[in-house]
């Protein structure tokens, strides 16, 4: 069994409820798992006592990439969360009318390795309303579950 931390960030909800099916299978697998949105996350020491931190995080903008206004808070400290050596898998929820498609995906990952995290699946990107893709995000919580 291994303890999973799950921060999320979400506008519409649809991230928030790919995070809640996430720690629904995660549950059902056998881990113990606690979920949080990034608005109540804090930075210092964020990783510590996990097994693993999945992040997830809506994007919007059309002229850069915008991450969820709550987790920008967070994403501007990562260098206090200790995500060095921690196992990591991102995902999230976009439009593809947008030109950057899940680009907070992209943003949180790199930056992740660029502390030293050690990604352990291809993040998840959802398109739109996340309960056509209720298989997906199964598949993608049974990679991660696979994975550590």
């Amino acid at each position: 069994m291994a303890k999973v931390l799950i921060v999320y960030g979400s506008t519409t909800g649809n991230t928030a409820s790919v995070a809640a099916d996430i720690e629904k299978h995660l549950r059902g697998g056998g881990h113990a798992v606690t979920l949080l949105d990034a608005a109540d996350a804090k930075a210092d020491d964020l990783c510590r006592g996990y097994d693993c931190v999945l992040f997830g995080c809506a994007t919007w903008g059309y002229d850069e990439v915008e991450l969820q206004s709550d987790f920008v808070p967070l994403f501007d400290a990562f260098d206090r969360i200790q995500a060095k050596g921690c196992k990591t898998a991102c995902f999230g929820c976009g439009d593809t009318s947008y030109p950057h498609f899940c680009g907070a995906v992209d943003a949180i990952e790199e930056r992740l390795e660029e502390l030293g995290a050690v990604n352990i699946v291809e993040n998840l990107k959802i398109d739109g309303d996340p309960e056509p893709a209720a298989p997906e995000v199964s598949a993608w919580a049974q990679e991660v579950m696979a994975a550590l």
